[in-house]
């Protein structure tokens, strides 16, 4: 009983996952997963967290650093005395250099130091670039949609392309069909002696003529079903159960015009950015200051300190011959020594690098305008052209339709004349032609058709993947 109740709740968690893998996927699925794949999206991606880093690089700035270092050697340092001259006449005239000497210090030396720093002011540079960092973020966000849309146009061509490859597989099916039933009539015809043999073999040849477009069509649906599935990820063996059909799509008038476009608004937070950027760089006349802090270990082993003349001079009345400097103290330590304080730079004159700092963020904010005012003016021209495409691309629907419609009756009248020995097999065969390519253009034009809408809601920012699908 309990085997039995882990089987069943096993095969009911795996059932909705096997049912998945066994169906066809959508376009939403194939979206999503063409989305994680996409190169050029993922790249964008990656160069974007170099701004995330230099945005939080910028916030660190006002972090305490310590810094610690240390010295070990050996230390042998001799300093020269020089006595002046000392006249207090008439009591003592003492020459210069009477009491010259040589101060020697030797011995093994260490020195350990501890440095703290914190900005307390940057005048006002940092909190300006911090401005030009988020405004560069949120151009390189607005950016991603540009590259997202792209990944859907993409996705949705091939999905389209998929539906053109499917529908022009059922007319051809339909020839087929037809061709088959006035292959007995021909047969029967042949038999009575109401057709030629060269009539005969007219239709043969249409059949193998369709037979030929059914291995283009073979060959075409694998290449696109390898597409979709270095786009999506998605095994071959779900996407072959896709049957996607082709619809026109039926616009509203866009609601947003081309300062909406993904490009136009990325430029326009380019040109913020560069407005703090040039404001960061005036402020190289203002202080900064920042908190110092410093520690301090000098240490001296096994020295000595000696004199190269008497430190206690002479006197000769007592026979007392004076005595040098000759000290061999066990260590010497100066611990701790420590400093603190408030420090500030002031670059009164920087040799004009902050004003060529300064020109040089203003010329790059006059360059992203520049790329502003002619992306306008690319898109405004981009958008009527689309509006253009599109409208021409729906009324080829309409007239396909009819010319469609025309081809059916014609074919059946040539269906009619031919089963009754009225008119030849070339005749049955040039009407079943044109039907055939009338219906493949019919299904050339809904794909291009939809083509055309697609660019013209990516014109104006407005591509919703509801209206598509």
């Amino acid at each position: 009983m309990k085997n039995n109740l882990l089987i069943f709740t096993f095969s009911f968690l795996a059932f909705p996952a096997f049912c998945r893998a066994q169906s066809a996927p959508d376009f939403k699925e194939l979206l999503d997963s063409a989305m994680v794949r996409d190169s050029d999206l993922k790249m964008q991606i990656t160069q974007n967290k170099l701004t995330d880093l230099d945005g939080h690089k910028l916030k660190d700035i006002f972090l305490p650093t310590l810094e610690v270092s240390g010295q070990v050697g050996y230390l042998n340092a001799t300093a020269r005395l020089t006595s002046p001259e000392i006249n207090l006449a008439p009591f003592i005239n003492i020459p210069e250099g009477s009491f010259n000497n040589n101060l020697n210090v030797s011995g093994f030396s260490g020195i350990a130091k501890a440095d703290a720093k914190m900005l307390l002011y940057s005048g006002g540079k940092v909190k300006y670039l911090k401005k030009a960092i988020e405004e560069k973020k949120i151009s390189e966000d607005i950016l991603l949609e540009k590259t997202k849309d792209d990944v859907v146009a993409g996705i949705s061509k091939a999905y389209d392309q998929l539906a053109l490859i499917h529908q022009s597989k059922k007319v051809l099916d339909e020839s087929k069909k037809r061709l088959d039933i006035n292959r007995k009539t021909a047969d029967k015809a042949l038999g009575y002696g109401l057709i030629t043999p060269y009539d005969h073999k007219k239709i043969e040849l249409a059949q193998a003529t369709l037979d030929a477009k059914m291995v283009e069509y073979e060959g075409k649906k694998e290449l696109l079903l390898t597409q979709l599935y270095i786009l999506s990820g998605i095994s071959k063996e779900r996407l072959r159960m896709i049957d996607p059909v082709l619809a026109p799509l039926e616009l509203l008038s866009a609601q947003k015009g081309i300062e909406e476009r993904a490009e136009v608004r990325a430029l326009e937070h380019g040109i913020t950015a560069a407005d703090y950027k040039i404001k960061a760089e005036r402020t190289w006349m203002i202080p900064k200051v920042q908190l110092m802090a410093s520690a301090y270990y000098i240490g001296l082993y096994g020295s000595r300190i000696k004199t190269s003349e008497n430190v206690i001079p002479a006197v000769p009345a007592l026979g007392y011959e004076g005595a040098k400097l000759d000290w061999r103290p066990t260590n010497v330590n100066i611990l701790p020594l420590l400093t603190a304080g408030v420090g500030f730079k002031w670059e009164i004159f920087d040799g004009k690098e902050g004003k060529h700092a300064e020109e040089t963020a203003k010329v790059g904010k006059e360059v992203l305008q520049n790329k502003k005012e002619d992306a306008l003016k690319k898109l405004t021209l981009n958008q009527a052209n689309n509006q253009t495409n599109y409208d021409i691309a729906t009324a080829q629907i309409t007239l396909k339709a009819k010319e469609k419609e025309l081809a059916k009756n014609a074919l059946v009248q040539a269906e009619k004349e031919f089963r009754y020995g009225m008119s030849k097999s070339s005749q049955l065969i040039d009407a079943e032609n044109d039907l055939e390519v009338v219906e493949l253009e019919y299904q050339n034009a809904l794909f291009n058709q939809r083509r055309a809408g697609i660019e013209l809601m990516r014109s104006t920012q407005e591509l919703d993947i509801t209206k598509l699908y």
